[in-house]
């Protein structure tokens, strides 16, 4: 019972930055493994990063480490992601997911997906 709203993307040079927010509904945020995913166009979802319940243990695809950087406030029942160094390849509508198994890049493992927000990195 999770319902996710993104936000945030936009257009932005290829070495810029963004941040994505995703707002959850439901008094249950905390209990939930956070993740976000992206697909572009002709493309399934990829996975991006995902985070624990506490915000302990995160991890990240190859493709994003040390770019970008997951955290969650669970008083606010909001995940972020900053994406830094921006890159043409990032390009994609990113989507929020919350589920129960822990930091899994498996999208099947996610039960609640937001509506995603467009990043578009121009080079």
């Amino acid at each position: 019972q999770v319902q996710l709203v993104e936000s945030g993307g936009g257009l932005v040079q290829a070495g810029g930055s963004l941040r994505l927010s995703c707002a959850a509904s439901g008094r249950t945020f905390s209990s939930y493994t956070m993740g976000w995913f992206r697909q572009a166009p002709g493309k399934e979802r990829e996975f991006v990063t995902t985070i624990s319940w506490s915000g302990g243990n995160t991890y990240y695809a190859d493709s994003v480490k040390g770019r970008f950087t997951i955290t969650r406030d669970n008083a606010k029942n909001t995940v972020y992601l900053q994406m830094s160094s921006l890159e043409p390849e990032d390009t994609g509508v990113y989507y929020c997911a919350a589920g129960r198994t822990v930091l899994s890049t498996n999208p099947n493992h996610y039960d609640y997906w937001g509506q995603g927000t467009q990043v578009t990195v121009s080079s």
